[in-house]
């Protein structure tokens, strides 16, 4: 009878702490939530295509374009470097070994030779990193206006995913798209293209091949990046 008495006491000790510990967590999560200012307000999803931002947002084009004419001019370059190559081989060819001008022409095709190839080296890191600042200015400029949008809106989650309706000509790419995490949506779900024309409208170019484009009923996340073209 005492152990039982003793047994009770304990437990009902352990029920006082745990009913204030619980109140305590209650008061603190009230606290934070005040602190904080946040309004306790229901979820709001969207959906985005980033792909699809990138392929049809015009400034992406213009700066894609821009570094394309720059890449000629290097082409052209490494051109005339690989012709003065040849001429110097084949004047090589022609002298005669072991003879001053075949020692001079020898030693200026290996000098250029060795030139184009650190000029091709180092156009190639430049172009690549000048496209990843294009990527990346891209995409800042896309993030900020989703997150605009979004505010706007009242959404409180954009998830990235796939539009585009599965490809059923291309076997890989089918079971690609049935492992879509995204498998319905409703219409006004996918900001796709409030925000394209939003961000098109900026530069003045509010007709957007998006603009008419009604999104299919199926989409996947499935992190087809920047990098579709």
């Amino acid at each position: 009878m005492k152990k039982f008495i003793v047994s009770a006491s304990v437990i009902a000790l352990l029920v006082g702490v745990l009913s204030l510990a619980g109140d305590a967590f209650s008061q603190t999560g009230k606290d934070k939530e005040g602190d904080a200012g946040t309004p306790n307000i229901p979820h709001k999803v969207g959906l985005i295509d980033m792909a699809h931002i990138f392929k049809h947002y015009k400034k992406f084009e213009t700066l894609r374009e821009d570094l394309k004419v720059e890449i000629g001019a290097s082409e052209e370059k490494a051109k005339g470097m690989q012709n003065e190559i040849l001429e110097l081989q084949k004047a090589l060819k022609d002298a005669k070994e072991g003879s001053p001008e075949y020692t001079k022409y020898e030693k200026l095709a290996v000098t250029k030779s060795a030139d184009f190839e650190n000029f091709r080296r180092q156009m190639s890191r430049q172009f690549l990193k000048a496209e990843s600042q294009v990527y990346l200015q891209v995409y800042n400029e896309v993030s900020k206006m989703v997150e605009t949008y979004a505010k706007a809106k009242d959404y409180t989650l954009i998830i990235r995913f796939n539009r585009d309706e599965l490809d059923t000509e291309n076997p890989q790419a089918l079971l690609q798209g049935m492992n879509r995490q995204v498998v319905y949506y409703r219409e006004n779900e996918d900001i796709t293209r409030p925000v394209l024309n939003a961000l098109n409208k900026r530069l003045g170019n509010s007709d957007s091949p998006a603009s008419s484009a009604k999104p299919p009923r199926s989409a996947s996340d499935s992190e087809k990046g920047p990098s579709r073209k």
